[in-house]
């Protein structure tokens, strides 16, 4: 299989599921929500976004599985499997906050070997496959260069549901807040990993994600220079929950600050 080929079909998948989201955007009734735990939203158009997606992807690759938010498809593959969140940052559409974006990887075996994430409101395309530079519409970019914490900006998500480390979370936070240019929360994991990979941000973390949240950003952070880990230092990510991605040049400091408050 030939990544390259297969990411101008993938990217275009992305764009059409990001099109209708944006188009359901201006008719949105916020009374058609439903809630799938506390704080956990989602809509027809979550729903809507990833079947299409899956279509799409059934077409470019037939023999790959599923791993999916809203469970519209339960097919597994042995060797290829999507990963996918049609919406990431739906509270965000729901309130009409303008940042949510598709998120799509595809894992071969155990390994992640493409990632897309189309942050549908700017139009921006960011998307990496194995062994190649990362993209942001057609441009390759690249981590940025920021070698201290005391420089950088640095972006982070708030649990939702599960507050059992939310005292050690805002401790956390809290130290950050003082050590840093600077922190923001934009409400898609998957734009903040974007944007880390571009260089906009130093570094992101964040615990209680889930795969589809962020694989495709790791995917383009790691092919952009940068490093992704769990709060241990490990590489494994994916079924960690937690996640710390670095331009590569903060990641000691970054860990030895967040092992304070989680062990």
């Amino acid at each position: 299989m030939q990544l390259e080929s297969l990411a101008s079909q993938v990217v275009d998948v992305s764009k059409q599921a990001g099109d209708f989201i944006r188009q359901e955007r201006k008719r949105f009734d916020p009374d058609k929500i439903e809630y799938k735990g506390l704080n956990d939203m989602v809509s027809y158009v979550d729903k809507t976004a990833e079947k299409m997606i899956v279509t799409g992807l059934e077409k470019i690759l037939p023999q790959s599985g599923f791993i999916t938010e809203e469970k519209t498809s339960t097919k597994v593959s042995d060797r290829y499997n999507w990963i996918i969140d049609p919406l990431d940052g739906t509270t965000n559409f729901i309130h009409g906050v303008p940042t949510y974006s598709v998120s799509i990887a595809l894992k071969e075996y155990d390994e992640l070997v493409f990632g897309v994430v189309y942050e549908i409101n700017l139009d921006e395309c960011f998307y990496a496959w194995k062994d190649a530079p990362a993209y942001l519409n057609g441009k390759e970019i690249k981590v940025s260069n920021n070698p201290s914490v005391s420089t950088s900006l640095i972006a982070t998500g708030f649990p939702y549901y599960d507050f059992e480390k939310q005292a050690a979370y805002i401790a956390l936070f809290t130290e950050l807040m003082k050590s840093c240019h600077g922190l923001r929360r934009l409400g898609s994991a998957a734009v903040d990993l974007a944007y880390t990979a571009c260089g906009r941000f130093e570094a992101f973390y964040e615990y209680n994600l889930n795969a589809w949240d962020v694989a495709a950003g790791v995917v383009i952070v790691r092919q952009a220079g940068g490093q992704v880990v769990n709060f241990k230092g490990g590489t494994e990510v994916l079924d960690t929950r937690e996640l710390l991605a670095t331009n590569g040049k903060i990641t000691g400091e970054m860990l030895g600050i967040i092992q304070k408050y989680f062990k």
